[in-house]
């Protein structure tokens, strides 16, 4: 059965992921994950299918299993320094501006792997503004698809899980999600086939307007002419 259409969908607060859902970073993420693939004897394209959405020292336990933890958050660090240090490439995700000025004023918070240094360079290459509740990779004892991260998010709003939406490009990401009691409307080409909620290829097919109540409603866009 198709998704719903976000038009079938009703908040109170909306939870935000970065990379890949307002942010396209891809170009970036390939680059660095490619580099460190190879050098770890690793199928670089096979590695490129499980970074998404997890913090990387769980992305590396993924693909290097026997290795100590203590080397893939070693390794993490030097992986956030070198993703820090490049956002060549790094652009909003269609629509996203639009998106982001039009809940300004909602209750929302951004939900990311990315520690602060990287959200925080990410967000400005992208000329996106940043949430002021944030929930970044410091802040968390587990990544994605842990829910704890989303669980934070919405504690932080005042909201209960279920009142919340949650905004996600991977499957790691709407696992999280899904494991806080989260509906979600995935974005881009990687949710397409993950069952979310609702599914939509970018932001410029979304449109958000707030209820007399404060209950905010998510409806597509009609296509442009």
């Amino acid at each position: 059965m198709p998704a719903a259409t976000p038009s079938d969908l009703t908040a109170r607060a909306l939870l935000l992921d970065m990379d890949g859902t307002i942010v396209n970073s891809d170009a970036v993420v390939e680059r660095c994950w490619r580099l460190w693939a190879t050098e770890h004897g690793l199928d670089p394209d096979e590695a490129l299918k499980v970074v998404h959405g997890r913090q990387g020292y769980a992305t590396m336990a993924v693909l290097l299993p026997d290795r100590p933890m203590e080397q893939n958050y070693a390794d993490n660090r030097v992986m956030l320094a070198q993703e820090t240090a490049d956002i060549d490439g790094v652009v909003p995700v269609a629509g996203a501006a639009a998106f982001m000025a039009a809940i300004a004023r909602l209750p929302h918070a951004l939900v990311t792997s990315a520690d602060e240094a990287l959200a925080q360079a990410r967000m400005i290459a992208a000329g996106l503004p940043m949430p002021q509740i944030r929930v970044t990779a410091e802040r968390v004892g587990a990544s994605k698809p842990d829910p704890e991260g989303f669980l934070k998010g919405a504690a932080e709003l005042g909201f209960d899980p279920a009142d919340c939406i949650a905004f996600e490009d991977s499957e790691a990401g709407i696992e999280a999600a899904r494991a806080a009691g989260m509906r979600v409307v995935g974005v881009g080409p990687r949710a397409a086939a993950l069952a979310p909620d609702a599914h939509v290829p970018d932001l410029t097919h979304l449109t958000v307007t707030e209820g007399p109540d404060g209950t905010i409603e998510l409806r597509v866009a009609p296509p442009v002419a």
